[in-house]
């Protein structure tokens, strides 16, 4: 079924790009591990660990995982194998993703891919239940790694666990004992990012929109980095991204909405309407909505009342933007995440990748790399897919940069770096 963005106020020529300097590496230095042994390496996390991108988890997409970028990497340095969950070639396209099919005026339009799919059954993707090291699970939240019956409620979970499993092994005990020598882990994203994609707003009976408190991201935090550490190993961390960084909310602008909605009235109506916890305002620069606002919903009859956005009197709803206190929300508690994160690697000497400084230099002004530019413009920018949340191939590459210049400052290594130019952006027609 093909999905069209209505972004008639978007043109993807002009989308403005604006980098900086990034130096390449400096070639001929010896390979050595320094004071890690990197013999067995692990990674733990979400999908940004598992490889999932343009809205879907398929081969290609677990193919450049960053976890397997670097454990590639990895092998010059003593690490032995690293496995994945791989879909097999004849499901290769897993539970279905989305490809940009064409541009029409600047309007990008995109379709699911439907063929070659890895279900067993509806909502049920072909198990894999083989001896892995890439245990990134798409959805995974700090919180919710700790509840057994996830993999009964997570269908990318619940194809790595025997039957058996399935209601009662949390997260955390499927990756415990693992016999690593080195881990990588980036969990917490999911634990402000669900919130942050409702608009601000969590759902009662939906868990992966709640907001998790800093004291139980700190307790659980700490409980995980205590188990992986055990016997005194060690591993690289990552900082949680800022979500105004990435294109999912930043391609879909106030100014573009109100551009649009007084093209398409002739003027009649200039303004954008959203609810707040302060009761409904216009909308201002500092909000934000999802790359998947659904634009036609503009001026519709709502509960009765026409005009629904357009008017005070018939605001968008809370979960359809997100404004600025709920930015500051947000920010301030991805912020206090951080320290956490920060202070716990401080504790057990780990590498830390700063993805959230990262991340944020990615978004503005840009970076240079080999002469390739890279930014957060959906579609033009190289390192978002299409779903405007996780990573291009090219992405990948630079995130596995970003780990391995981690672990070399921590532990005096020397890991030879992802020739990133290799990899591909968003893919077009």
């Amino acid at each position: 079924m093909k999905r069209v963005f209505n972004y008639t106020w978007i043109n993807i020529g002009l989308l403005a790009l604006a980098f900086s300097s990034c130096k390449p590496e400096i070639e001929g230095f010896q390979p050595r591990a320094g004071e890690a042994d990197f013999t067995k390496f692990i990674a733990v996390g979400n999908s940004l660990t598992a490889g999932f991108a343009d809205g879907g988890l398929y081969l290609e997409g677990q193919q450049v995982a960053f976890p397997n970028l670097i454990a590639e990497q990895l092998t010059q340095v003593g690490a032995g194998q690293f496995r994945s969950p791989f879909f097999s070639e004849d499901q290769r396209n897993g539970s279905g993703y989305l490809e940009l099919t064409a541009l029409v005026n600047g309007q990008p339009q995109t379709a699911n891919v439907t063929s070659n799919l890895g279900y067993r059954a509806a909502g049920r993707l072909t198990k894999y239940t083989d001896d892995i090291e890439n245990l990134g699970v798409p959805g995974m939240r700090l919180d919710l790694a700790f509840i057994p019956q996830f993999g009964a409620l997570n269908m990318y979970y619940e194809r790595l666990l025997p039957d058996a499993d399935v209601n009662n092994k949390p997260y955390f005990d499927f990756v415990s004992n693992r016999n690593h020598t080195f881990f990588s882990f980036w969990l917490g994203n999911n634990d402000v990012l669900g919130y942050a994609m409702n608009g601000g707003f969590a759902d009662p009976q939906n868990p992966t929109t709640a907001l998790t408190s800093v004291a139980t991201f700190s307790a659980l935090y700490t409980r995980f980095i205590d188990r992986l550490t055990e016997g005194d190993k060690k591993g690289v961390v990552a900082t949680i991204p800022t979500v105004t960084s990435i294109p999912f909310f930043t391609t879909v602008t106030t100014a573009r909405l109100e551009a649009g909605v007084s093209a398409s009235t002739n003027g009649q109506f200039t303004r954008i309407f959203i609810a707040t916890a302060a009761g409904p305002r216009a909308a201002t620069s500092e909000d934000l909505f999802t790359l998947t606002f659904p634009t036609d919903t503009l001026g519709k009859t709502r509960n009765g009342i026409p005009g629904y956005g357009l008017s005070p009197l018939n605001p968008l709803e809370d979960k359809l933007a997100l404004d600025r206190d709920e930015i500051v929300e947000i920010t301030e508690r991805v912020n206090a995440f951080n320290e956490i994160i920060k202070a716990t690697a401080a504790n057990k000497k780990l590498a830390v990748a700063d993805a959230q400084a990262f991340l944020n230099s990615v978004r503005s002004p840009g970076i240079i790399y080999n002469g390739v530019g890279v930014n957060a413009s959906f579609i033009t920018g190289n390192a978002f897919s299409l779903d405007g949340v996780h990573l291009t191939p090219m992405g990948n590459a630079l995130i596995a940069n970003l780990f391995i210049d981690a672990i070399n400052r921590q532990y005096g290594s020397r890991i030879p770096k992802v020739d990133a130019t290799k990899y591909r952006g968003v893919k077009f027609p």
